[in-house]
């Protein structure tokens, strides 16, 4: 059974405007690029906007596995559905959509269940195996997990594929395809932060002011913010955060000594946003004994490791769990966070800093090197 189209351009191949990255670590390169038509099960996209998230950056100064090249990057995106394949029936042309990296179909035992935000029909990719992209000499294009969103159009299969309300903004509604449901989803879905509890952050870029925000949304009472820079502090103050501490002030006392002195027992719930294994290690030592638990969200270095003694997990009762998207089920959940905002309970606004046009996408990775910006927004066509 054919999916529901009736756009001009469906069946046939697309050539748009991409961002390429054909070197580690190089500028991206805007190039016509080819996007096949949609095989069965899946959307191809129009990008009306898209965000620069550290997930790409991380990928894109790899120079080794799982690092693969050319590739297009790009994963925070909002668009509009221009065509679909067999087997489609949630979307049709037209629909306004969010891609998203982790899938959900809705069918498997992962996907029934309230306890976990896996899915067990479509694996966690940095790459596809298929590309769906070629240049205009016939190379084939990376994709970046299951997204490649600095591109004109995308192809995305539709466990991927989360439908939203039109009216949502589309720089609002990009956001939440991953980082700021990330953060919110942390604390509300994978640690269930209770009302008047204590919260550690680790790290105040914009998934550790998403954990603020989503923890405000909880009702914690108390909110720290650990960071090398103490301008994040100001910041912090919008989405919740209500002590600092700046790492590098310590004098000759550990992050998580102070914490434990500023809370007594330590933090009900300590979140790792960097993606470095010495500060997870200090997250779950500031964490209160009997019931704490530390969450890691952050991206470290592929093959990094933890090292905890044996009697201190054993004795301490301490949780610690990892949170791929923040235990959100794309499908399920996005939408109640669009509400959310739309009902003025989600702060978003205040994670757009800057807003660029696509010719001058690598401002936006500029602006995000030099610790300027929490979020910039990239306009396909403003």
């Amino acid at each position: 059974m054919s999916g529901k189209t009736s756009s001009t351009t469906a069946g046939k191949p697309i050539r748009c405007r991409a961002a390429i990255a054909r070197k580690p670590g190089a500028p991206l390169v805007i190039e016509e690029v080819i996007v096949a038509p949609p095989q069965p099960h899946e959307v191809r996209i129009k990008i009306i906007c898209t965000s620069l998230c550290h997930s790409d950056v991380t990928y894109w100064k790899m120079e080794h596995p799982p690092a693969i090249f050319p590739r297009i990057f790009g994963h925070e995106a909002m668009g509009v559905v221009e065509s679909v394949g067999e087997g489609v029936h949630e979307v049709i042309e037209g629909d306004t959509v969010i891609p998203t990296f982790l899938p959900e179909c809705g069918e498997c035992t992962y996907c029934l269940s309230n306890k976990s935000n896996h899915c067990s029909k479509l694996r966690f990719s940095v790459s596809l195996d298929e590309s769906r992209f070629t240049d205009i000499n016939g190379e084939k294009l990376y994709h970046f997990l299951s997204v490649s969103s600095f591109s004109e159009y995308t192809m995305v299969d539709i466990h991927h594929v989360t439908k939203i309300d039109p009216q949502t903004p589309p720089s609002r509604a990009c956001l939440l395809s991953c980082g700021v449901s990330t953060g919110v989803g942390a604390a509300w879905k994978t640690a269930n932060v209770e009302a008047g509890s204590t919260v550690a952050i680790f790290g105040l870029g914009a998934i550790g002011l998403a954990v603020a925000e989503g923890a405000r949304l909880c009702g914690a009472k108390r909110i720290i913010g650990v960071d090398v820079n103490q301008d994040k502090f100001e910041l912090g103050k919008k989405f919740g955060v209500t002590d600092f501490v700046n790492s590098r002030n310590c004098g000759d006392k550990t992050v998580s000594q102070v914490i434990m002195e500023m809370t007594g027992d330590g933090a009900d719930y300590c979140f790792e946003c960097v993606g470095l294994s010495s500060l997870v290690h200090e997250a779950y030592a500031s964490c209160r004994k009997g019931w704490g638990k530390t969450v890691v969200l952050g991206v470290d270095q592929p093959g990094a490791k933890l090292t905890f003694s044996s009697s201190e997990v054993l004795h301490s009762g301490k949780s610690l769990m990892g949170s791929a998207f923040g235990g959100m089920k794309p499908k399920s959940d996005i939408p109640i966070l669009i509400k959310r905002y739309m009902d003025k309970e989600l702060r978003l606004d205040e994670f757009v800093t800057h807003e660029v046009e696509f010719e001058d996408i690598n401002k936006a990775f500029d602006l995000l090197l030099d610790g300027k910006s929490l979020r910039c927004v990239i306009w396909m066509k403003k």
